[in-house]
């Protein structure tokens, strides 16, 4: 425990000690505000090593489990085991969040790391490489840089365990690498996750709160609003009202606007812009390939089968689609892949409650967004094809950690042993089942 919590405070000292330089680095790869990078992403790798520094005595701790008759006389128990040597892909557009909470994760269950940073969030990837083996003990923890070639080799290596953040496409390589090993992985991947709207929504609230989710990081986030869900009548007012929050939240040109991200390259750039021909444009539409810039855009009259309706737009362009209420959008989201989440907005709590029992998501949201990532007593993963496993507090001390069933008993009183013993009886068959039987509360068995 020390030896994992000395390298947990030295995490933090790193973060401390490097506030403007991590700032730099994301200001150079994706013009990040000061702002949203100190929310998501520094501030929330310090809570989760607060949260590991604070608790990892008690996660450490054996578990022990309840007995039947038959085991009264041992310890049972569970014991939390580093899994071993694990590696940690992340992505480029949270390059430390999403790269370091794993390894907090990963430092507290006590394993060894090796870390992969994106190499497309290239200035992050070099400042991730030049200070952690500055401030984490070299004999367990280590950086690998470089692209796909890099990656491949890396995954030609025997692992303990794989934690991979990124797209749906590459988490199918990753599953197969780690397939030939037999190696346990988590894949955090994303997917395109619906928003609903319900025609009882206050507007401007919903506009404000819809469009800080999906513009945050110029709309680079896996767990934003993909598209959103209305009746034409609520479009028409959410337009309006968007149209205003815009505005008020990046002025007139939000290309001027210090509080606006870019797009992370150019091959990105043009995957946006292509999608920018999908249905109307509302709001925005217009572009800077020089600044990799795109503005904030709402696009109306969208259809299904819509260019940016057929993958994850992971960009600032928001569409629109309408329905005729909650049953029509409840029935559209069971059309498609599981998503990583799935947001609905409504006062009234029996349409929330719908959605909630009658969908599908890694996780679920109501009149807000992004807000469950600042807590790191919730679990935070996807299912299906928006991935498998969880992180977070505990739930990432639990990823990183095998539960090693333990039972312990001396060599002494063996006559009890007796009726387990051929030659089998009847009568040793009835109390062995009544010695190791669970039974339903308020029952009992008669022997």
């Amino acid at each position: 425990m020390e030896y994992r919590m000395s390298q947990l405070q030295a995490l933090l000292k790193l973060l401390e000690e490097n506030n403007a330089a991590i700032n730099e680095a994301l200001v150079q790869d994706l013009h990040k505000p000061a702002f949203e990078a100190e929310v998501s992403e520094t501030c929330l790798i310090n809570n989760e090593i607060i949260v590991a520094l604070n608790n990892l005595n008690t996660w450490m701790t054996d578990e022990y489990v309840t007995k039947n008759w038959a085991t009264m006389l041992y310890t049972a128990y569970i014991r939390k085991d580093p899994f071993g040597v694990v590696l940690i892909i992340g992505p480029w557009n949270y390059p430390l969040s999403l790269l370091l909470i794993p390894l907090v994760g990963a430092i507290a269950a006590g394993n060894c790391s090796i870390v992969k940073p994106s190499e497309i969030s290239k200035n992050t990837e070099k400042l991730v490489s030049d200070l952690l083996p500055r401030y984490l003990d070299p004999e367990c923890f280590a950086v690998v840089c470089g692209g796909p070639q890099e990656t491949t080799q890396l995954l030609e290596n025997k692992f303990d365990y794989i934690f991979f953040t990124g797209s749906p496409n590459v988490g199918k390589i990753i599953m197969a690498a780690a397939a030939k090993h037999m190696t346990p992985i988590t894949l955090e991947l994303g997917g395109k996750n619906p928003c609903f709207i319900d025609n009882a929504c206050d507007p401007v609230t919903t506009a404000k709160r819809v469009l800080w989710s999906h513009f945050f990081n110029a709309g680079q986030t896996c767990v934003s609003p993909d598209y959103v869900l209305c009746t034409k009548e609520m479009e028409e007012q959410l337009v309006l009202a968007m149209k205003e929050t815009l505005e008020e939240f990046y002025g007139k040109d939000p290309k001027q606007s210090p509080d606006f991200a870019r797009i992370i390259n150019d091959r990105h750039f043009q995957r946006l812009k292509a999608l920018l021909g999908s249905g109307t444009v509302a709001i925005g539409g217009d572009y800077d390939e020089k600044e990799r810039y795109i503005a904030p855009t709402i696009l109306v009259d969208v259809k299904e089968t819509d260019p940016v309706m057929q993958e994850e737009i992971f960009g600032p362009i928001l569409p629109f689609l309408t329905i005729e209420g909650p049953d029509e959008a409840i029935a559209f989201i069971n059309q498609h892949e599981r998503p990583l989440a799935t947001f609905v907005f409504s006062p009234d709590s029996k349409v929330v409650d719908d959605v909630l029992q009658q969908t599908s998501s890694g996780v679920f949201w109501s009149n807000d967004g992004m807000m469950q990532m600042t807590l790191p007593s919730l679990p935070f993963g996807g299912i299906g094809t928006s991935g498998m496993g969880m992180q977070h507090g505990k739930f990432s001390f639990d990823t990183f950690s095998h539960h090693r069933a333990v039972l312990l008993r001396g060599l002494g009183m063996e006559g009890l042993n007796s009726i387990r013993y051929p030659p089998y009886t009847e009568r040793n068959l009835r109390l062995l089942k009544a010695a190791i039987g669970v039974k339903r509360n308020g029952f009992c068995t008669i022997l």
